[in-house]
């Protein structure tokens, strides 16, 4: 980040002091990092964020009062623009859901490398989601085993072309633009180029949602079955 980017405002809540403590050293020592705040429970951080306006709240998952979920759920009700990172000591994958479900953008383990931490945060206000170290497949098997019901109305599915799907089945196996490119015989550019068409058709911003978009309206179905596949 140069000198003339604007630093990246953080509010860290976490009931534990020591904790806090040590993971604002962290933050202030890397370049482009500055911490304005702190709460020690969900509704202190919701607080926190209203008066402070920061760029990223990192937001513990167990805490007094109201936990890192019942936060996310009136972050939400205020319609607040900050964009939350769930740093927890543990967490099921069912809650995972549910955090991106009620608006979370990222969800990283306290155990994790301090650059992985400093990677998710810029990922994250750069508009990207971040979900620990598990693969997205992973994250969309999870979709299936918690559930979601289809919505009544058809999905735009139709007006995906056969390479479109294809190229939706390998986003949701976790595959990146290059891989991609070398199943399909593409560029990498092209592939660019397929996932933009199908981001703006299925009105969606980016590959997770994408993912979850997929499972949800059953596309791997379709992609799988030749018969219900349209034409190019």
């Amino acid at each position: 980040m140069s000198e003339s980017s604007p630093r990246i405002r953080i509010v860290i809540a976490d009931d534990h002091p020591i904790f806090r403590e040590g993971l604002r050293r962290l933050l202030e020592i890397e370049p482009g990092f500055t911490v304005v705040g702190e709460a020690s429970d969900g509704r202190e951080a919701v607080e926190r964020a209203a008066a402070l306006k920061p760029d990223i709240l990192l937001l513990d998952l167990a805490m007094p009062r109201a936990g890192g979920l019942e936060a996310l759920r009136l972050l939400a009700e205020t319609k607040s623009e900050v964009r939350t990172v769930l740093l927890t000591a543990g967490i099921e994958r069912e809650e995972t859901i549910q955090a991106l479900q009620l608006g979370a953008r990222g969800v990283i383990l306290k155990e994790s490398a301090t650059q992985l931490l400093y990677r998710c945060i810029r990922a994250v206000v750069n508009g990207e989601y971040w979900v620990g170290h598990e693969r997205l497949f992973d994250l969309v098997q999870t979709l299936r085993v918690v559930g979601r019901d289809p919505d009544t109305s058809p999905p735009p599915a139709s007006r995906l072309t056969r390479r479109e799907l294809d190229i939706v089945s390998a986003i949701v196996e976790g595959a990146a633009n290059k891989d991609i490119g070398r199943q399909f015989g593409l560029s990498e550019q092209t592939v660019k180029n397929h996932l933009s068409n199908i981001f703006d058709k299925l009105g969606v911003s980016n590959r997770l949602e994408l993912a979850l978009y997929a499972v949800h309206h059953k596309l791997l179905a379709r992609a799988s079955d030749p018969q219900g596949r349209p034409r190019n």
